[in-house]
């Protein structure tokens, strides 16, 4: 694995990027992150150094909106299910490098088919407690693997007919919640050094840095055209870590 400490260029520049595409559609920061870390680091690497510039910009994310409690408790279940599954996923991300990264390549590559694609889905209020701590444990279990947090989570969001306030801050509690939880997995497991620590603390300057500036341009650009290449840019990346893997 490459010394934290020589990338720590590379590293701001990637959580920068990030910080923008949050900044312009609201997530994707773990999601950018996590895939381009993975092309220089260890994919177990890549997920400590997430850690902390991905806690702050969801905390404030959570935290920002209307509907906090609401949204906590219609989510209580699916988050403790997040929590069980990443303590079972984490096992791939450590000692099973090539098949993370490959595994991250897929998650990639599924997420940016599923922005493209938009399809309308719906899941029922009575279908809700079962349906929730099972894509719970599901999203756990994928982040814990590959310290991406997004599949189900966000179509199973999508479907739920959630405001955009609403939908906003389910977001920021489902990353924060796998973000701690993939944090205590890694130090679980002997994988988050000091060294990793002092690079994930370094990263949140470039992340909120980037995160303003897309707040700040958001207005300016056209944000279907922004994500339409968003999403296509991670079935490109998507494809080429598969392939590099395999």
């Amino acid at each position: 694995m490459s010394d934290a400490y020589t990338l720590i260029p590379w590293i701001a520049l990637v959580f920068f990027i990030a910080g923008v595409v949050k900044g312009v559609v609201g997530m994707g920061l773990p999601t950018v992150a996590m895939g381009l870390l993975s092309l220089t680091l260890a994919p177990a690497a890549a997920a400590a150094i997430l850690v902390a510039p991905s806690l702050v910009t969801n905390v404030w994310q959570y935290l920002a909106g209307p509907a906090t409690r609401a949204v906590t408790q219609r989510l209580l279940t699916m988050m403790i299910a997040v929590v069980m599954g990443t303590f079972i996923g984490i096992g791939v991300l450590v000692t099973h490098a090539n098949t993370a990264a490959a595994a991250i390549g897929v998650l990639l590559a599924l997420y940016g088919a599923f922005g493209l694609a938009t399809p309308r889905l719906s899941v029922p209020t009575r279908a809700e407690p079962l349906a929730a701590p099972a894509v719970g444990l599901i999203t756990g279990v994928l982040s814990g693997a590959t310290g991406i947090f997004t599949i189900p989570a966000v179509p199973y969001f999508t479907a739920l007919g959630l405001t955009r306030d609403e939908l906003i801050q389910a977001l920021g509690l489902s990353f924060t919640v796998s973000t701690v939880a993939l944090g205590l997995a890694l130090a679980w497991r002997g994988q988050y050094p000091l060294s990793l620590a002092g690079a994930s603390l370094a990263a949140i300057i470039p992340a909120l840095a980037g995160m303003l500036l897309g707040q700040r341009v958001r207005d300016k650009l056209k944000p279907q055209v922004f994500r339409r290449w968003f999403f296509v840019s991670l079935m490109g990346l998507g494809a080429y870590m598969v392939g590099r893997a395999w």
